[in-house]
């Protein structure tokens, strides 16, 4: 299987470079097309590993060739991988695609789990992607959009059928496209709006998902038959994993002025109706499917009794439905749901509760109806191909398409809050102020009684009147459409009971308190994370959180765990370690009490953040962690690298599914490894006091300022919200994506690796023994082992020589060796450390990413070139040359984009 493996893998890494080479042909051709002779003769043909030669052109015109160029690349290596599991799948089965369902399903089977214990599984099992609008994404929709339509024909000119007059045209239908995009600005020269977010993440919702989770779903049901389990188990939509999807643009309010009430409102409004006219696109093709004649199949007497009955209340429109297809009752009843689907859209609530869907649950009992009718006309197969898909879609987007969370600060909310209570006349408002007894004390008064603090239309101040202004927006959509498309109110920054607690006084002003919307806590930095278990335990024995549980069908508690605050605060170690044990503890927690937890992972697009492969991600959780509930956030880049078309789409909704079963299936009846774990806390230990040398060096701030295009980030304008949360220039109020996004860009990625290295040597020479042991275990423990990986590829993504060209740009020289010397060390260190504990070198094991490297390495010193002397001119003129400065900053922005797509990560 290795040998098989190893030998697609070869083939992969050649099939990069010829189609690469073909894209590059074509780019070429049309550049000479356009009169950029000069430009075309700048990037090397096939096999000509020549320099790139851009002498004497202007470095704006370089860097957008480059830029396009790695965008080809990275089009050609997603298509590769999509083409290199089909191969690897047809020659080796379902289960030889790491994280599929069909090595789910085949590592059970082969564990002595039954078909009985999988069927009972999967329906417990609940996945929630949630996509953010997060600052990361570095390339404007006008050119994702033409990245999707360059994939499309790439995999059409894979056609082996076509004949060489339809190879020619694909081509020139390449050559166009590559002409638009090449004329095409690549950068956002004006902040992006948020409509325009929300415009980028509904093309996901409305376009690709509803494709996806069918392919998905096609997928669970291909690898069932394929292990021969019994097709009764796995044949009605009860029976699959849930799937919903999430959204934060609209909600997410974290620092982000911008998003207003109205905006929220408009937001809910719009998911509704995109999510109705899915839902009605489906029943047109249902209907034209479901052609069955009365006279040839025995169609029960009530169904056509009830037939006639619908479509007398529906009074015209009704008759109409039936004698659109006579002797067709099928095409008739599934008309009907049409009318009534039509009446809901056109929110026809003056009509007779029976002509319109109240709610998502009236349309799928008439489903139902139908699935019932197809199984005893003896149809069933009909009825998976084609009734499934759509019970499938009711379910995962309803009427509401996505759910909205709602986030905001705990910070705000004591503003917010003071604001109301001043508003109110209380004697002492000065909230902010109080010690969390004080505070706990007047909550839980307060919440005895249901009068709200202020009279209707009293304004308090911004942070109040914003807060309870779009919590009445929420109340609107409740009682018009209840809480489907409401997600969960995040507190971020959640420190301590009274930060969850108050939110409830805010749910009670606007008449919300009874509808039980969960109020789930984001715990961001290390103290958080370690003091969580405390703060949740504190919380669901609350009196108020306990009726809310008892409210509901089944006991499960949303807590939210944030990489990026952590890994800032810490290193990347300590961040993932931290996570690990408070996953541990919080589980703890709820099963202690009886209640299940759904943790939601607030991860990145970049290691850092916590990105990385979905499978290998979930499969690093702690044993008997996974309830089978999970939320993810897909932030910024990350969205169209996982979602961008739909086979890929399908492929890392699979993942998420698989994984999610798969871990659910894991009990914790496992020993904890008391000595694993000792190394590991000293381990961590060592890399935070590492790490926090550097942070916390009185000249860091000036180092870092300098030594990366900080500046630059702050200026782009490639998301909607500030780079700082309240406008101070402190390390703690930079958000975590320009912090990384920086480092990347000045090719430290320090963020992924540092403090690392010196913890590993420290460990290797202070306890021999214990580092030998933690050898032992990086072969077997998979959370090691993946943190150990994503670690070591930061540290390829780096690059020293351009690193020590970034820290020139420091002005005090003192400081610059002073700093350089503690990274580079460590960047050493943890290279050599890592490979000594993976027993081999990185020439052996990562073939494919030092391939991937190889193709960038001379673009990128390229860009890098013209970036550091641009940002030399920039900071030298941004005083006394407005103009000049402002060429050299769009210059600059042009260099971010150009790179990020060569480095396939920004923040």
């Amino acid at each position: 299987m290795k040998k098989k493996t190893k030998t697609l893998e070869s083939e992969g890494l050649q099939k990069i470079r010829t189609d690469f080479a073909y894209l590059i042909s074509i780019f070429k051709e049309m550049l000479q097309s356009v009169g950029e002779e000069d430009l075309a003769e700048m990037i090397p043909q096939e096999n000509d590993h020549s320099s790139i030669k851009h002498t004497d052109i202007q470095d704006e015109k370089v860097a957008q060739v480059i830029g396009i160029y790695f965008e080809l690349l990275n089009s050609v290596e997603e298509n590769a991988a999509a083409q290199f599991r089909r191969k690897t799948e047809s020659q080796n089965g379902l289960e030889s695609i790491r994280g599929s369902w069909g090595e789910t399903l085949k590592s059970w089977q082969t564990s002595g789990i039954n078909e009985q214990e999988i069927a009972k599984l999967l329906p417990k099992v609940k996945v929630m992607p949630v996509l953010t609008a997060h600052p990361s994404e570095a390339k404007r929709l006008t050119v994702l959009d033409i990245h999707r339509e360059l994939y499309k024909l790439l995999v059409k000119n894979e056609n082996p059928l076509w004949s060489q007059a339809e190879r020619s045209i694909i081509r020139q239908e390449i050559k166009s496209l590559l002409e638009r995009w090449w004329r095409t600005g690549e950068i956002y020269l004006q902040k992006p709006r948020l409509e325009d977010e929300r415009s980028n993440v509904m093309h996901y919702f409305e376009n690709v998902f509803p494709k996806a989770l069918h392919l998905a779903d096609e997928r669970l049901l291909n690898a069932w038959n394929y292990m021969g389990f019994s097709k009764e188990l796995l044949e009605n939509p009860e029976q699959f994993p849930k799937i919903e999807f999430g959204s934060w643009v609209g909600g997410d309010r974290d620092g982000h002025p911008y998003v207003t009430p109205d905006f929220t409102a408009s937001t809910l409004k719009l998911h509704r109706q995109s999510a109705l006219k899915i839902m009605m696109k489906k029943l047109v093709e249902l209907a034209k499917q479901l052609s069955f004649s009365e006279y040839l199949n025995d169609i029960p007497t009530t169904f056509i009794l009830d037939l006639k009955a619908t479509a007398e209340k529906l009074d015209e429109e009704g008759q109409k439905a039936l004698e659109r297809n006579p002797s067709e009752p099928l095409r008739q009843f599934i008309n009907l749901l049409i009318v009534r689907l039509q009446n809901t859209i056109n929110e026809r609530f003056d009509l007779d509760a029976s002509c319109y869907y109240n709610r998502p649950a009236d349309l799928a009992a008439e489903l139902k109806k139908l699935r019932q009718l197809l199984i005893q006309l003896g149809a069933n197969q009909i009825n998976i191909e084609c009734l499934l898909p759509i019970e499938r879609s009711l379910d995962c987007f309803g009427f509401h398409l996505a759910k909205l969370d709602i986030r905001q600060n705990s910070e705000y909310h004591e503003k917010a809050i003071s604001q109301i209570l001043k508003a109110s006349g209380a004697a002492d408002s000065d909230y902010a102020n109080w010690n969390e007894e004080k505070r706990l004390s007047f909550i839980n008064q307060e919440l005895i009684s249901n009068r709200p603090f202020l009279v209707a239309g009293t304004s308090c101040g911004p942070e109040a009147d914003n807060l309870l202004g779009y919590f009445r927006a929420i109340k609107e959509y409740v009682m018009l459409h209840g809480t489907d498309g409401i997600g969960s109110v995040i507190v971020s920054m959640t420190r301590s009971l009274s930060d969850l607690m108050v939110v409830f006084l805010f749910l009670r002003e606007v008449g919300l308190k009874d509808d039980n919307l969960p109020v789930v806590p984001l715990l961001e930095t290390i103290d958080d994370l370690i003091a969580g278990p405390e703060i949740l335990k504190a919380y669901l024995t609350h009196p108020i959180v306990q009726e809310v549980l008892k409210s509901k069908k089944a006991l499960v508690q949303e807590v939210m765990l944030g990489y990026s605050d952590s890994n800032k605060d810490g290193g990347i170690l300590t961040s993932r370690w931290t996570i690990y044990k408070a996953e541990e503890n919080l589980t703890a927690v709820g099963k202690q009490l009886g209640i299940d937890l759904c943790f939601f992972h607030g991860r990145g697009g970049t290691i850092s953040r916590g990105g990385g492969k979905i499978h290998r991600f979930l499969e690093s959780m702690p044993a008997g962690a996974m309830s089978g509930h999970i939320k993810v956030t897909v932030q910024g880049e990350t969205i169209a690298d996982q979602f961008a078309n739909r086979l890929n789409a399908s492929y890392n909704l699979e993942m998420l599914v698989s994984g999610t079963a798969r871990q659910a299936m894991i009990s914790t009846n496992e020993t904890k490894n008391e000595k694993l774990y000792d190394i590991m806390d000293r381990l961590v230990e060592m890399s935070r006091s590492n790490y926090r040398q550097l942070l916390d060096h009185p000249k860091f701030i000036e180092f870092y300022s300098q030594a990366t295009p900080i500046d630059v980030l702050e200026q782009s304008k490639i998301g909607s919200r500030p780079a700082r949360r309240t406008g101070q220039r402190s390390l703690n109020d930079l958000r975590s994506i320009p912090w990384v996004f920086s480092w990347n860009q000045s090719r430290f990625n320090l963020t992924g690796w540092f403090g690392t290295g010196a913890a590993l040597g420290k460990l290797a020479e202070q306890y021999p023994e214990d580092f030998e042991y933690l050898k032992k275990e990086a072969q077997n423990w998979l959370f090691l082992k993946y943190d150990l990986i994503q670690i070591e590829t930061n540290l390829l993504n780096s690059d020293t020589n351009i690193m020590k060209v970034f820290a020139d740009l420091v002005q005090d020289p003192s400081v610059k060796n002073e700093l350089m010397e503690l990274i580079l060390t460590d960047y050493n260190l943890c290279l050599q450390q890592i490979e000594n504990l993976m027993s081999a070198s990185v020439e052996e094991r990562r073939i494919s990413k030092l391939e991937n490297n190889k193709l960038r390495k001379e673009a990128l010193e390229v860009l890098h070139a013209i970036q550091i002397e641009s940002l030399k001119n920039w900071r030298a003129q941004k005083e006394s040359n407005p103009e000049e400065s402002n060429k050299l900053l769009l210059m600059l922005l042009l260099l971010v984009n150009a790179l990020s797509g060569g480095l396939k990560s920004t923040g």
